[in-house]
C-alpha cells in the first residue's frame, strides 16, 4: 500500500472513515449546546455539575470501549470492528433520544461513549494501514480534525433547536438526537464499501485475500488515474498471529518500547484534559457567566477554526516532520492557553472565542498526532491495542477529570459570580500541553514517510 501514489480511490478510505468523527463532533456539540435546555424543566432538570458528570461518563464509556473493542479489532479485523461500534453507537445516540430522567441519560452516555471508543481503535489502525506512507500524517490528521465539521455543524443546528418560537423545547433537544441517529445510518452504508486491511489479513494467515485485495485496489488507481505501477518484490516478514494477549501488550508497551510508551501517554493526557475540560463546558461557561443566550454561531466559529487548524497544518508533519511539528503544537497551544486563563476576568464572549480559537488552530493538529503516534510506533499486531490503551489511559488522566473538575469550577464560580475561578483548570491543561511537548521533542519518533513495517519491528515468536 505504500508504494500507491494519492489516488481518488483514497477519498473512499477518507469518506469512509472519516465520516464518523463528524458524527462525534456533531454529538458532543450538541450536548455541549444544549446544555441549557437540559437543566431547564423542558430538558431533564440536570445541574451544571450534572453536564460536567454526563461528560465525565461519556469519556469513561468511550475508555471501556476502546479497550474492549480495541483488541477485538485485533483479533477480528479492522472493517468488522469499524462497523460494529458503529452500530452501537447508534443505538446509544437513538436511546439517549427518549431519555426520561437523568439516570437514563447518564447510562445511553455511557453506551454511546463505548461505540466513539472502540471506533477510535479500529479506523486510526485501518487509516494508517491502507494510506501511503508519503501521505499518512496529513490524512490521519485531516480525518481526526474532521471532527470538528461535526462540532460546527451541530452548533448551528442546535440554534433553531433550541430556539422556543420555533420547536418546543421538549422535542427540540430529542430530535438533535435524533437527526445525529439518522446521520449515522448513512455513514454505515458508506463504510460498507471500506475494504479490510490487506496487512490485518496477511499476519492473521489470510495472504490471499489480502493480495487479491491490494490488486482490486492498483487496478482500480491504474484505472481511474491512468497510471502504471511497477512491480514490487516487497514482503511482510512477520510471524502468523491469529490472538494476541494482554500479556504481549503489556510486554510491547513496557518492556519493548517504554519511551515510546511515556511520549503516547504525555500526548493522550494533555489533548484529552485540554479539549475535554474546555470545549465540554465552552457552551454553559458562555451561558452562565458571558451572558450569551445563543451559544451556537460561537461554537461554530471555534469549531471551524479546529478544522482549519488541522486542514492547514498536517501536511507540516510529512514536510517538516513529526517530531517539531508535535512538540511546536503542543508547547504553543499550552502557552496561549495559560495566557487566556490570565485573562480570563477580562474577556467578553467574542475575545474568549477569539483566544478559543487561535489556541486550538494550533492544538486540534496536535491533538490528532496523538492518535497518529500511537498508531505508527507499535508494531502491526499490537496496533489497535496500543492505540486503545494510550486513548484509555491518556483520556481516564484529562478526559474524565476535566469534565468533572470543570463542571465544579462553574459552580464555584457560579455562586461567587467569579468567572476567574475557572482559570485553574485552564492552568493545569496548559502544564499538560506544555510538559507533553517537551517530551515530543526528546522521545519523538521520525515516523514520517517511513513503511509502517520499518517504523517498529515485527513481533518475534519471543515475543
Amino acid at each position: 500500500m505504500d508504494r500507491l501514489p494519492w489516488a481518488r480511490w483514497h477519498w473512499l478510505i477518507i469518506i469512509g472513515l472519516g465520516t464518523v468523527w463528524i458524527l462525534d463532533g456533531l454529538e458532543v456539540t450538541i450536548v455541549g449546546n444544549l446544555s441549557e435546555v437540559l437543566k431547564s424543566k423542558d430538558g431533564l432538570g440536570l445541574s451544571s455539575s450534572d453536564i460536567g458528570l454526563a461528560g465525565a461518563i461519556y469519556v469513561a464509556g468511550s475508555c471501556v470501549g476502546a479497550l474492549f473493542f480495541g483488541q477485538l479489532t485485533d483479533r477480528f479485523g479492522r472493517k468488522k470492528l469499524f462497523m460494529a461500534t458503529l452500530l452501537v453507537y447508534l443505538f446509544g445516540t437513538v436511546l439517549t433520544a427518549f431519555s426520561m430522567n437523568p439516570a437514563w441519560y447518564f447510562v445511553c452516555r455511557f453506551i454511546t461513549g463505548t461505540g466513539i471508543g472502540g471506533e477510535y481503535a479500529a479506523i486510526n489502525s485501518a487509516i494508517d494501514e491502507l494510506i501511503p506512507a508519503k501521505y499518512r500524517g496529513r490524512i490521519d490528521i485531516t480525518i481526526n480534525g474532521s471532527y470538528w465539521i461535526g462540532a460546527a455543524a451541530g452548533a448551528l443546528l442546535t440554534i433553531p433547536l433550541t430556539d422556543p418560537n420555533i420547536i418546543d423545547q421538549g422535542i427540540g433537544w430529542r430530535f438533535a438526537f435524533g437527526l445525529g441517529a439518522v446521520l449515522g445510518f448513512g455513514v454505515l452504508w458508506v463504510r460498507r464499501h471500506v475494504p479490510e486491511s490487506p496487512r490485518w489479513l496477511f499476519i492473521h494467515g489470510r495472504e490471499e485475500e489480502g493480495e487479491r485485495i491490494v490488486q482490486q485496489i492498483e487496478a482500480t488507481v491504474e484505472k481511474e488515474d491512468h497510471l502504471t505501477l511497477d512491480p514490487v518484490d516487497e514482503t511482510i516478514t512477520i510471524r502468523q498471529r491469529r490472538t494476541i494477549p494482554f500479556t504481549t501488550i503489556a510486554h510491547t508497551v513496557f518492556a519493548l518500547y517504554p519511551r515510546r510508551t511515556v511520549l503516547c501517554l504525555a500526548l493522550f493526557a494533555g489533548q484529552a484534559f485540554l479539549y475535554n475540560a474546555f470545549f465540554f463546558t465552552y457552551g454553559d461557561t458562555l451561558s452562565t457567566f458571558l451572558d450569551v443566550k445563543q451559544t451556537g454561531w460561537y461554537i461554530a466559529a471555534f469549531a471551524l477554526s479546529n478544522f482549519i487548524g488541522a486542514l492547514a497544518l498536517g501536511p507540516l508533519f510529512d514536510r517538516v516532520g513529526r517530531i517539531p511539528m508535535i512538540a511546536g503544537t503542543y508547547i504553543l497551544s499550552g502557552v496561549l492557553l495559560a495566557a487566556a486563563g490570565m485573562s480570563l476576568g477580562h474577556l467578553t464572549a467574542v475575545t474568549l472565542t477569539i483566544f478559543g480559537s487561535v489556541i486550538f488552530f494550533f492544538a486540534s493538529a496536535g491533538a490528532s498526532s496523538a492518535y497518529l503516534t500511537a498508531s505508527e510506533v507499535f508494531p502491526m499486531e499490537t496496533r489497535a491495542l496500543c492505540i486503545a490503551f494510550f486513548y484509555a489511559v491518556g483520556t481516564a488522566i484529562g478526559g474524565i477529570a476535566g469534565p468533572l473538575l470543570f463542571g465544579r469550577l462553574i459552580d464555584n464560580a457560579t455562586e461567587s459570580k467569579d468567572i476567574t475561578q475557572i482559570a485553574i483548570g485552564y492552568f493545569i491543561g496548559a502544564a499538560l500541553m506544555i510538559g507533553a511537548g517537551i517530551v515530543a521533542a526528546f522521545l519523538g519518533v521520525k515516523a514520517e514517510g517511513q513503511s509502517l513495517e520499518n517504523i517498529a519491528k515485527p513481533l518475534t515468536a519471543e515475543d
